[in-house]
């Protein structure tokens, strides 16, 4: 389980720039009354004598617990004087105080050793765009899928709910440990793209790194990679996440433009992930036979042998959502 990299140093970053914003602001607002008020800056000068008082008086020995409750008293009375003279200047008594947005990890991102929610929340929001489809995610979910415009037929409305809980169930019990992968067949309008959408956004918020991207866009990236990459370019650069992310989801795989190049790139990324226990999910509009007759028969085995295929099945939504 884990973000991708990128995202996690960028954030990381922004985290300690705002932490270290936070007590600079704080210095700024406590040099601003030090300068305005005199007496404030004596009361600070005086509190910031305390921490020496403690150990002179433990250095000095004697009756400690005496002196001790001394020096606690004294500390107290500073104390209220403090927010005595900072009212009636008219500032609040927390004025100079460090604020932080979250007092939980006071912004640095961490709590001990684990990753706080605030920053999580960063996190993920950072994940949805990157994924590829940070505005669908948003808008399509598990709870945005209606299984309404499948009812016309018993028997498509009963396969529909059985892929919409094998999608649901994939989602919530995704390991990056079973190399489990998805195959969604069926014509265009019928949800596949709702519903591995669904399973991106909910992935993501597990905490696993997701790439959602249409085989078009895939592909162009490893011809860019194989033939247009400039001598400064690191190889792979554009195509590594394909292969590293721990969940990809390669939308629409038969609108690329297919030869031998795009067809050994899609056995290389298909038998890299299987071979990795990388997951992977794919949708198609093509059905069993045009697969067999667009790709080679090693990839087509790999699809139905590794794959679990769902036949998606019914009226186009789209449309039936125009006749409404």
């Amino acid at each position: 389980m884990g973000y991708n990299k990128e995202n996690f140093i960028r954030i990381r970053r922004e985290f300690d720039q705002k932490h270290l914003k936070a007590k600079q602001s704080a210095a700024d607002r406590l040099q601003e009354l030090h300068s305005k008020i005199p007496e404030l800056r004596d009361i600070d000068a005086a509190l910031s004598e305390t921490a020496s008082k403690i150990i002179r008086a433990i250095v000095a020995g004697g009756d400690i617990e005496t002196e001790l409750e001394k020096l606690r008293q004294e500390n107290k009375q500073l104390q209220n004087s403090r927010i005595a003279c900072l009212r009636y200047h008219g500032f609040p008594p927390d004025y100079t105080a460090l604020k932080y947005e979250c007092s939980k990890c006071d912004d640095t991102g961490f709590v001990g050793i684990k990753v706080c929610d605030c920053m999580k929340k960063e996190l993920i929001l950072a994940e949805y765009e990157s994924s590829g489809i940070g505005k669908l995610i948003k808008a399509q979910s598990f709870d945005t899928f209606s299984l309404d415009y499948y009812r016309n037929d018993p028997g498509i409305y009963e396969n529909m709910q059985n892929i919409f809980t094998v999608c649901r169930n994939y989602a919530e019990n995704f390991d990056t440990n079973t190399g489990d992968n998805l195959l969604f067949i069926g014509p265009t309008g019928l949800g596949k793209t709702h519903l591995s959408t669904s399973i991106a956004g909910r992935v993501i918020d597990r905490a696993f790194n997701v790439i959602y991207d249409t085989a078009q866009n895939i592909f162009a990236d490893f011809e860019y990679d194989r033939f247009s990459r400039s001598s400064n370019e690191t190889p792979g650069e554009k195509t590594s996440k394909y292969f590293d992310c721990e969940l990809l989801i390669l939308d629409d795989l038969g609108t690329e433009l297919t030869n031998q190049f795009t067809v050994s790139c899609l056995y290389n990324l298909v038998n890299t992930r299987i071979n990795t226990g990388r997951p992977m999910i794919i949708n198609t509009n093509l059905d069993q036979s045009e697969l067999n007759k667009r790709y080679a028969d090693r990839i087509t085995s790999r699809l139905f042998g590794e794959f679990r295929p769902l036949m998606f099945r019914g009226r186009d939504v789209r449309q039936q959502k125009l006749m409404k």
